[in-house]
């Protein structure tokens, strides 16, 4: 016969009746002896909940430390009156304890499992498996299941399908450089760690699976930032005869859901759309954040017959004259020169600034303005007295994205709940290098809006492509695919892509495209960002069970680590001599 571990959750007993019997199975959160009397509050999964014992009935209650694991039998009991605690969910009760069992010791812990106390990072990842027993942790993974769940609840009842797609592929190009992985039985051969399951997914609708989804886990070694790791979870989902429309409606439907279950409301639909290039023109950037105006407003036509070169000359190159209102700021000298380097280091080749005083600006370059055009400008930007002006001229884009970045760091609230969604559409169907040299924007199989335009005058052609913005961070991307082959063919001839290293890494797909494949489009979001946002954490490893630091070394297991010479050799690899070299040094050092 089995032994009775756990009969009842800890928050459960608030709604125990009176002298029930309880089997309770936890962790001891505090432990306070009050002579003669001890309590302990109990914490599980579910919350806390008091337990009070008699030492001398039970002298296993003296020996309780912090987070010994515990089994505790007794009865629920109402607390006397003055000693409730209304901010506790199971305040006005507690388990007078007749058996406490200690199933498992605790050592003294590396960090107090209480949001409290700030730990370290390194330190909470090195004993993550005590970071999960912290209320943060444990309740963003809570969120993290409650979210999936209801997307996937929501996929299913519109007939989605959930199909696994590989995790060792070929390698392809999509923006990122691959994670490799060696084969042993075809050395020299490497798989990819897939950046996104785009190509499967597509082959998929080939093969008549009419609506997939899955939350695909995705590789990508890239630089790290608060919002990207080297593995990275997506809502990845494919439709048949599909269009936009179709794609955004059901991206609305199962993200609303997400949001719901973790927030208890869900955002208002339909999500507000904006073309990419009024995003850039208003903000200065494709993920707009939308809980604040602070918009870039185009003064070139204040400036087009200006005497100041610095205006004149961006005008006459091509480019113009672009300035936001960042508000009634009291900044020194020091720190607006800090805003003149930021602007430089963005490429800009400088910034103005200028207050609004007594219906004029107090500027370095107020003497070089006329009234008119200062006036002006004021009246443009809307300012009144006591705000700051910034300004940037320059090539338009390099204009908008400095200002971008400015009005973000200037302007982007903290510690606000909202949620403000965004749809960006119709992207360029290429990045555009110094060298002139073509990229694609979104990816290789996308389809341009217009064919003709693509070939013609690829750097000014847009894509049938869309991101999903939330608070100022791209959710994820999406398109409608390319489904006919000589399409296809013809955006890899625009990129340069010749027909040999197309066949070699594409060729099998290519030949799926030429078996009637229907329109498709598709969508993935990417599920760390969005539960990151939703919690308010100011990291997505904060969502992520198991992260990497920023250097990509998972504190915990160690990785990535070396392996021994034999598997190598099983692998047919070998380092290079200077690789040998620095290690053997770090070896020595280290000794």
């Amino acid at each position: 016969m089995s032994e009775i571990l756990r009969t009842t959750y800890a928050a459960e007993i608030a709604d125990a009746e009176t002298g029930s019997e309880v089997v309770l199975g936890g962790w001891v959160s505090r432990s306070r002896d009050m002579g003669g009397v001890i309590f302990f509050d109990l914490r599980d999964p579910s919350g806390l909940v008091q337990v009070v014992l008699d030492p001398a009935e039970l002298p296993v209650g003296a020996e309780l430390k912090m987070e010994y694991c515990v089994k505790v039998t007794g009865r629920v009991q109402a607390r006397p009156e003055g000693t409730q605690n209304k901010d506790l969910a199971t305040g006005l009760v507690e388990v007078n304890a007749s058996d406490v069992e200690v199933l498992s010791a605790s050592d003294v812990l590396p960090f107090m499992v209480d949001d409290r106390l700030n730990v370290d990072e390194l330190i909470r990842l090195r004993y993550r498996y005590l970071d999960f027993r912290r209320p943060t942790m444990a309740a963003n993974l809570k969120a993290r299941a409650k979210a999936t769940a209801a997307m996937r609840r929501s996929l299913d009842d519109m007939s989605f399908m959930e199909v696994e797609t590989p995790t060792l592929i070929a390698s392809t190009p999509e923006g990122a450089r691959d994670m490799l992985v060696p084969s042993r039985l075809q050395q020299g051969s490497f798989y990819a760690l897939p950046q996104s399951p785009q190509i499967f997914k597509q082959l998929l609708m080939v093969g008549g699976i009419d609506r997939y989804f899955q939350f695909a886990r995705c590789y990508r070694d890239e630089d790290f930032r608060s919002d990207r790791q080297l593995e990275f979870t997506q809502l990845d989902i494919e439709g048949s005869f599909w269009d936009e429309e179709a794609v955004m409606q059901t991206i609305e439907t199962a993200v609303s859901a997400g949001v719901a279950a973790v927030r208890g409301e869900a955002p208002s639909l339909p999500i507000p759309r904006m073309t990419w290039t009024e995003a850039m023109h208003r903000f200065g950037s494709d993920k707009p954040d939308l809980r604040f105006g602070m918009e870039i407003n185009d003064l070139s036509g204040v400036f087009s017959e200006t005497e100041f070169k610095g205006f004149s000359g961006a005008i006459a190159d091509g480019g113009s004259v672009r300035g936001i209102n960042v508000g009634p700021r009291d900044f020194s000298r020091s720190a607006l020169d800090k805003l003149i380097d930021q602007a430089k280091s963005l490429g800009a080749k400088g910034l103005v600034w200028a207050f609004c005083e007594e219906g004029t600006w107090r500027s370095p370059v107020a003497k070089f303005l006329s009234d008119g055009e200062k006036e002006a400008v004021i009246a443009q930007l809307e300012a009144v007295e006591g705000d700051l002006m910034l300004i940037v001229a320059g090539p338009t884009r390099n204009a908008l994205e400095v200002l971008g970045q400015l009005r973000v760091d200037l302007g982007q609230p903290t510690g606000h709940e909202e949620l403000r969604f965004v749809w960006i559409t119709q992207f360029p169907v290429f990045d555009v290098h110094e060298d002139g040299g073509l990229s694609p924007a979104h990816h290789p199989f996308t389809q341009p809006e217009s064919i003709d335009q693509m070939i013609n005058d690829p750097e000014n052609a847009f894509a049938r492509a869309y991101d999903l913005v939330l608070n100022g961070s791209e959710l994820g991307s999406g398109s409608v695919r390319i489904h006919d082959p000589v399409v296809q063919t013809q955006v890899f001839d625009t990129l340069g892509i010749s027909p040999e290293e197309r066949e070699s890494r594409f060729g099998w797909f290519l030949e799926a495209l030429r078996y009637g494949t229907p329109p498709h489009a598709g969508f993935a979001v990417g599920v760390d960002r969005l539960l990151a946002i939703l919690v308010g954490a100011s990291s997505i490893r904060d969502v992520i069970a198991f992260p990497k630091t920023q250097r990509g070394i998972d504190p915990l297991s160690g990785s990535p680590s070396l392996v021994d010479n034999d598997q190598m050799i099983e692998l047919g690899l070998d380092l290079r001599p200077e690789v040998k070299a620095a290690l053997a040094e770090k070896e020595d050092s280290n000794d």
